[in-house]
């Protein structure tokens, strides 16, 4: 059974200048930042949000971003649950190590 194909989610769009995130419709839109109006990133199903004094998990979170990767613990259709654990320091993404 397809997870995301019964039900409409919500997914995380990030400014990462401005440290900020928002549940918002995946609808193909293209999301502006309330605060500076530039486009959000795609953040994912499963992103968490570090609080926004913590400037290395911000940075971590870019680099993440950067590379193409999303927070996501489910394959795409939604189908098997195969989590895919992030970086969330700056120590972890130097070690090239996922994060729990």
């Amino acid at each position: 059974m397809c997870t995301y194909a019964e039900v409409t989610y919500k997914v995380h769009y990030v400014c990462v200048p401005c440290r900020q995130s928002h549940k918002l419709p995946w609808d193909g839109a293209e999301h502006l930042c309330t605060r500076c109006r530039t486009p959000m990133t795609y953040a994912g199903h499963d992103f968490a949000a570090p609080r926004r004094r913590r400037s290395g998990e911000w940075a971590a979170v870019a680099a993440v971003l950067a590379a193409g990767l999303r927070y996501e613990g489910f394959e795409t259709c939604g189908c098997g649950r195969d989590p895919k654990p992030r970086p969330r320091t700056r120590a972890q993404l130097r070690r090239g190590l996922p994060a729990r």
